[in-house]
């Protein structure tokens, strides 16, 4: 990369982005992978449904990448990254049954954020999938995700 470009590069990092400009930058820099434009035309059948925002989304400075679950499918944003389930989960709950009632036993859950409303969340697509499901894992060593798929109704030897 060109000295000027990279300075330019720089400098916009110092200022607030919109996710677009941030994901452009930071793969102008190398640090993410560039991710081949999505064809239009083409629609993704399954979706991932990201539970919470990642932290530090808001200032385009996301603390986590997540972009290597987007081969699963479309990502869905449920909630916002400050999102609390503290005194009163009802108005919560009732956000989370709102976006996730188009979940199907294609989709997958990428489990981020507060654990409570992670363990909400996952309530409300078993009760829509009867209870089969998928997450996506981040597998630390191996740097990318896997799926898991969930049966809750399973019956199986205690060994397996």
């Amino acid at each position: 990369m060109k000295i000027k470009t990279y300075n330019k590069v720089i400098k916009s990092l110092a200022q607030p982005l919109t996710r677009r400009a941030y994901t452009k930058t930071i793969a102008e820099l190398g640090l993410l992978p560039i991710v081949e434009k999505h064809d239009k035309s083409k629609k993704m059948e399954s979706k991932v449904y990201v539970i919470q925002e990642i932290s530090g989304t808001r200032y385009g400075a996301p603390k986590i990448n997540i972009i290597g679950a987007s081969k699963y499918g479309e990502f869905v944003f449920c909630l916002p990254e400050m999102s609390q389930m503290i005194f009163s989960p009802g108005p919560l709950i009732f956000k989370l049954r709102e976006r996730l009632k188009n979940y199907t036993s294609d989709d997958y859950l990428l489990l981020t954020g507060d654990p409570a409303i992670i363990g909400v969340a996952c309530s409300i697509v078993s009760d829509i999938t009867n209870g089969k499901y998928n997450l996506l894992k981040w597998d630390k060593q191996e740097r990318k995700y896997y799926p898991i798929r969930i049966n809750l109704h399973e019956r199986g030897n205690k060994d397996e």
